[in-house]
């Protein structure tokens, strides 16, 4: 099986299977804390997290998480520029007038 493998060879990269793909290492992030609930069933965690690595560590963000979620968890984000827009309804609630 290894025969069928082609090797590509760039000046600057070491040689590689063709077909395997590179991801973007993640960056992680501890929750501090549960924020909400969103999504039109409830689908969606809105948590606020620090950066832990990288260049913008010890940030404190907001993001939407899918699935279950706990304060302590590490996340591994692949951005850490982008940040959730808040949930609710504000200081007045939807009521506003």
């Amino acid at each position: 099986m290894a025969n069928n493998l082609q090797f590509k060879k760039n000046q600057n990269e070491e040689p590689r299977a063709e077909g395997v793909v590179d991801f973007t290492p993640g960056i992680p992030s501890e929750v501090k804390e549960i924020v909400c609930r969103a999504g039109s069933r409830g689908e969606l965690t809105q948590v606020m997290c620090q950066i832990q690595e990288g260049r913008d560590q010890g940030k404190a963000i907001r993001r939407n998480v899918k699935g279950p979620v706990q304060v302590g968890d590490i996340l591994m984000l692949l951005e850490t520029e982008i940040e959730a827009q808040r949930l609710g309804g504000g200081r007045f609630g939807s009521k506003r007038k």
